[in-house]
């Protein structure tokens, strides 16, 4: 079954009281027991399960390829139920650009567990393999990475877990099952922040655990959930499978927008460096091209000179906003380095950008107007990024040729302009 259809129907089922299609909000925080005592309907107490969170897990298992599927408050709840499973003593390897509040969970909230951890740039194969000790228990996967969109090869890292006897996990918040399914190059478990593309609309927070098989990190994260109370409310439940029913075609809106905005920053004077894995320079772009259906809808960008000048950038936007987050509906730019504190290991002219759903020429006209003058870009080249379009068009116009290009069948059927020309003195 593909994914559209997956993102509609896994986990649902029409309701058999009213025959709805969507389904009810189950607001009960106790269950009817039967004549035996039983519970027959499977559920008992909102803790330890619920319909709604039921659904959710369901749908978001079918969607990764996983066997099971565990739904938390937010994001960190999930990958904090992960880090409480390890042993104290035990060795975890994570990436050196990891998003800032797992390595603040891990030093901080788990401090006291005596966990040991090696921070190492995952794009290099030998480091990692250089980290790895009889002890090292986890490897921490972000690809792409938060937020300067590094890639890592999802199969070597499973490769040298299993040498070591390590588990894997891989935030997959990014590029969401849509554009990349770590469980398909032998990663063991996925973890999302819902908050993001899943929700999709910037109203719910959640987390989610997907596992591969069954395995002891995973059943303690179940602990974790029933019993240590990371549970999520049946209706952020509701809005993240809610959610769900858009993903592909909104993740695939987003992509093919932050390509032709990519494309745009890189041939500006006033940006210093972009970072997005769809440009053929990008270091990871060859990995990502084998791992990735598409190269997603979040990249950076280094403006040229201070932390002074990037954050003047982001305050002349008008139609993008000022805002952390990600993987909604409106456009974000946002200072990474001010928000992560002086600790960061994220450049001070960096800024990170998410990609919405409004008109791609407007969102250039916007970073347009705000970027220092220079002289205007001209993108006369084709970009693609998504690695497998069979067609490209766009309407003849003073700004866009025709290009009917024959490429390798695709994994969905998409149609993208093809060129973008901006011309000026």
């Amino acid at each position: 079954m593909h994914i559209e259809t997956l993102a509609v129907h896994a986990g649902r089922r029409t309701d058999p009281a009213t025959g709805a299609i969507v389904p009810p909000i189950h607001l009960s925080t106790t269950f009817e027991r039967g004549p035996d005592g039983e519970y027959p309907l499977g559920f008992s107490y909102s803790r330890e399960d619920n319909p709604n969170r039921r659904y959710l897990e369901a749908c978001l298992a079918a969607l990764e390829g996983g066997k099971e599927a565990l739904a938390f408050p937010s994001g960190m709840a999930a990958a904090s139920a992960v880090i409480q499973g390890l042993e104290p003593g035990d060795h975890i390897i994570a990436p050196d650009d990891v998003y800032y509040g797992l390595r603040k969970a891990i030093g901080e909230v788990f401090g006291k567990w005596r966990l040991e951890t090696d921070y190492v740039d995952m794009t290099n194969l030998d480091a990692v393999r250089a980290a790895v000790r009889p002890i090292t228990r986890l490897i921490w996967v972000e690809t792409p990475s938060n937020p300067l969109l590094k890639i890592t090869d999802l199969a070597e890292v499973a490769r040298i877990a299993r040498r070591a006897n390590a588990m894997t996990v891989c935030d997959g918040t990014f590029a969401t099952p849509v554009l990349q399914r770590p469980l398909d190059w032998s990663i063991d478990l996925v973890i999302h922040s819902t908050t993001k593309y899943i929700g999709g609309h910037s109203d719910v927070v959640g987390g989610a655990l997907i596992t591969k098989f069954d395995n002891y990190l995973f059943e303690r994260a179940r602990k974790s959930q029933q019993f240590g109370g990371a549970v999520p409310a049946p209706f952020d439940c509701w809005l993240a499978l809610r959610g769900l029913d858009t993903l592909p075609y909104r993740v695939r809106a987003q992509s093919e927008s932050a390509g032709r905005i990519a494309a745009f920053l890189k041939q500006h004077p006033a940006v210093e460096a972009v970072h997005y894995p769809g440009q053929a320079g990008h270091p990871g772009h060859a990995v990502a091209a084998r791992q990735m259906s598409g190269f997603g809808g979040m990249l950076s960008l280094q403006v040229r000179g201070t932390r002074e000048r990037a954050m003047q950038v982001a305050a002349q936007v008008r139609i993008f906003t000022r805002a952390t987050s990600l993987g909604g509906t409106h456009s974000l730019i946002e200072h990474r380095a001010s928000i992560e504190g002086p600790r960061t290991r994220t450049p001070e002219n960096l800024l990170r950008i998410s990609v919405g759903l409004e008109n791609t020429a407007d969102l250039i006209g916007d970073l347009e107007q705000a970027l220092p003058c220079g002289k205007k870009a001209t993108l006369s080249a084709p970009y693609f990024f998504f690695k497998s379009v069979r067609r490209v068009e766009s309407k003849s116009s003073a700004s866009s040729q025709e290009a009917r290009l024959n490429l390798p069948s695709p994994r969905f059927p998409v149609r993208i302009i093809g060129y973008f020309r901006r011309s000026g003195s």
